[in-house]
This record gives C-alpha cells, sequence and structure tokens, in this order.
C-alpha cells in the first residue's frame, strides 16, 4: 500500500504565480488526506482533477493564515453550490485551540460557513505531547513542534508500514526528529537561505540535519519563501543530508 504525495501549494504568505500557499495532499487505502489549506488550494486541486468536496480527511499543522488562509472558503463552497454542497461527513484534524478558533470564525461568518452538525467531526490532538489516532487504512501520530503554541507535526503511516511526515512550520526541533524516525519520506518546511535564519524556522542546511539524524530515507523540502529563488538550496541541504533529496513544486507527486 502505497502513500502517493502531492504538492499543492509550496509556498509562503507572500503571493506567487508559481507557488500557492502550504497544502499536501496525500492517498492511502483509498483515502484522500489534506493537510493545510493556504491561498490557492482550492484552484490548484481544482487543477489536479481532485473534488475538494469529497476530500474525508482534512488536518491542520497551525493557524497561521498561510495555513488556514481557505478554511472559510472550504466551508463556504460545499454549503452553498449544488456542484459542490457536502454530502458526506468528513474529519478535520487539528491542534488544540483549533476549536476556538472555528468558533470564532462562525463569529464571523456566522451561517454561511456552518454546516450541518452530522458532516463535519472535529478532532483536537495535543499540542503539548504525543497523540495518536488510528483511522483504520492509516494512523497518524504527533508531536509538538517549535514555532506556535498550536503547532504540530504530523507522521502518517499505512497499514503496510509506510510513512510520511509533514512538518508544518518549525524551528530546528528534536520532536522533528523523533516523529521521523527512519520514515519513507519527510516533508519539511525550509523557508529561507542558510544566511538569512529567521526564529521559528527552518533553512536548508537545518532541514537537512533533522532528516539525516532521524534517518529519513527522502527529504521534500518546501514552503519557500522568495529569498530561496536565487539561491542553490539543494546544495545548502547537501551540508548535512545524504539521502535521497527532492524541491518541491506545486502539483509535484511523490510516492513511497
Amino acid at each position: 500500500m502505497s502513500i502517493n504525495v502531492t504538492i499543492v501549494g509550496s509556498g509562503t504568505c507572500v503571493p506567487s504565480l508559481k507557488r500557492s500557499s502550504c497544502s499536501v495532499l496525500m492517498e492511502v487505502g483509498g483515502e484522500k488526506l489534506l493537510f493545510d489549506t493556504g491561498a490557492g488550494t482550492l484552484r490548484r486541486l481544482l487543477e489536479l482533477g481532485v473534488d475538494f468536496s469529497a476530500i474525508p480527511y482534512i488536518f491542520y499543522s497551525h493557524l497561521h493564515p498561510d495555513h488556514t488562509g481557505e478554511f472559510c472558503s472550504f466551508l463556504f463552497a460545499m454549503k452553498y453550490p449544488e456542484t459542490y454542497r457536502r454530502k458526506k461527513p468528513f474529519k478535520i484534524v487539528a491542534a488544540k485551540g483549533f476549536s476556538d478558533f472555528y468558533e470564532r470564525l462562525k463569529n464571523v461568518y456566522g451561517d454561511w460557513i456552518e454546516l450541518e452538525p452530522q458532516l463535519v467531526e472535529l478532532i483536537e490532538l495535543k499540542n503539548n505531547k504525543a497523540d495518536h489516532r488510528d483511522f483504520g487504512a492509516f494512523h497518524v501520530d504527533t508531536l509538538p513542534m517549535d514555532h506556535t503554541e498550536e503547532s504540530i507535526a504530523y507522521r502518517v503511516t499505512s497499514k503496510n508500514g509506510k510513512s510520511v511526515v509533514y512538518s508544518g512550520d518549525t524551528d530546528f526541533c528534536r520532536n522533528l526528529i523523533r516523529l521521523s524516525k527512519d520514515a519513507d519520506l519527510l516533508i519539511c518546511e525550509s523557508a529561507l537561505p542558510d544566511q538569512i535564519k529567521v526564529p521559528g524556522h527552518l533553512t536548508p542546511s537545518l532541514a537537512g540535519q533533522i532528516a539525516e539524524e532521524a534517518g529519513a530515507k527522502m527529504l521534500l523540502l518546501t514552503h519557500f519563501y522568495p529569498e530561496c529563488a536565487p539561491v542553490d538550496i539543494a546544495e545548502q541541504c547537501r551540508k548535512s543530508y545524504s539521502g535521497k533529496l527532492l524541491l518541491a513544486e506545486d502539483s509535484m507527486r511523490v510516492s513511497v
């Protein structure tokens, strides 16, 4: 049972014609799992031929707008147009604090984004220690990251043991090394080049160090700010990582 990964958005909060904001689609055991819904996610999914209104799982790494910006758009689109009206229940999975975030959004948008209660199941995970959920065709393990109070990374494991880790946003973090131990694929943020490291984010060589220490078989760097464009990101990552290396582009597909 493979895990098929599509990079829906490889960018950041900075508008780009090349890179939509953060979003990753995984397909495992016949299920579609969408991680984060930054600006441009809906359009990219349409381009990929994916019916967003039928996705059964949406996972959030944290609450920053470049990761949640189209959450309301998803709900609104699935509520009104008959073509995409939500018919089957789906799950929203995120760390503690998401339900409060959702309630505040409903205070703003009200009925425009409120689906029938039987259609939405909100699952809140621990934001301060490890958590685990079994969804049948796959299971998910999480650990808190060094970014915001609610930031978590996800490890998705198929029934036959294939595993993909999605870091979300984080600074250098031992928890990410722990979560990525021997993973088949680590999808890791690498926001800025080594020479302009900022708090709360990784650089190519730091992401490479995490992957190398974890023994991740493949590393896929993503979440690139425009400052990455003129820099040899792969060369910087190779200072610390010796495994298979990929640099994300929107609509890129990878299977493990």
